[in-house]
């Protein structure tokens, strides 16, 4: 009865082991739900057609959320080229976590930014001069942040919008760079096209600026226009 006990006590722990393994197999094969999906790509920048920058970015998953990140290198035909970098992590719902950004000029400057509860804490930090901080509060964990020269962000944004809602979406916004809190709303515009294909339009105004995406089946972003200031990003 003794070896027969311990036979079946090592069986039934071999069982335990591999229903253990079985399902930790599964949960880190299971992705990450939720609006965001991966993307990769480059963006090329023109104002008033004639190309200044180009922009490479991937949204991917990372760590239980996302990680979207983007570099533009920036040569506006007058004034010093620049180099701009933005890491952002967000929650599946695509709720900002934090933020990292630096701009290379003529100076290095950045800064770091953690979102909880709807308050955005801002490090700032400039070549020169003493790091600052800053606290901004929105009414809505769910900020779309859409930072200067970083258009991949606006991808983000497209995700986040509810396309089976549907109708004009308001959203509280930070313009990182600027240390600028405001809103845009957001509406779809149906289909659209663009190089003779057929996309999927959306609409996004500011306090002063009108912004259209393009957009894929998928409601991947393939070009934006900013008419107002002659500027257009164009997926390469």
């Amino acid at each position: 009865m003794n070896r027969k006990t311990t036979c079946m006590g090592l069986t039934l722990g071999v069982l335990a082991f591999a229903a253990f393994s079985f399902a930790a197999a599964q949960k880190k094969a299971t992705p990450v739900t939720g609006v965001l999906v991966q993307d990769k790509g480059k963006f090329t920048i023109k104002l008033a057609g004639q190309t200044v920058g180009r922009e490479e970015f991937e949204i991917a998953p990372a760590e239980g959320g996302w990680l979207a990140k983007g570099t533009s290198d920036i040569k506006p035909p007058q004034g010093a080229p620049s180099k701009v970098t933005g890491s952002l992590t967000l929650q599946s719902d695509g709720a900002p976590i934090s933020y990292e950004w630096s701009a290379q000029s003529e100076k290095t400057n950045g800064a770091h930014i953690v979102f909880a509860n709807g308050v955005a804490r801002i490090t700032l930090e400039m070549q020169g001069a003493h790091p600052f901080q800053q606290d901004l509060s929105f009414n809505s964990p769910l900020i779309a942040v859409l930072d200067n020269n970083l258009y991949y962000q606006y991808a983000v944004l497209a995700r986040i919008y509810d396309w089976s809602k549907g109708g004009e979406q308001t959203f509280p916004v930070l313009i990182p760079q600027d240390l600028t809190p405001g809103s845009v709303k957001v509406v779809s515009t149906g289909s659209t096209t663009a190089d003779g294909k057929t996309y999927e339009g959306l609409k996004v105004n500011s306090a002063d600026l009108e912004i259209l995406l393009v957009l894929d089946n998928s409601h991947r972003l393939v070009r934006l226009e900013v008419p107002e200031a002659k500027v257009s990003v164009i997926r390469e």
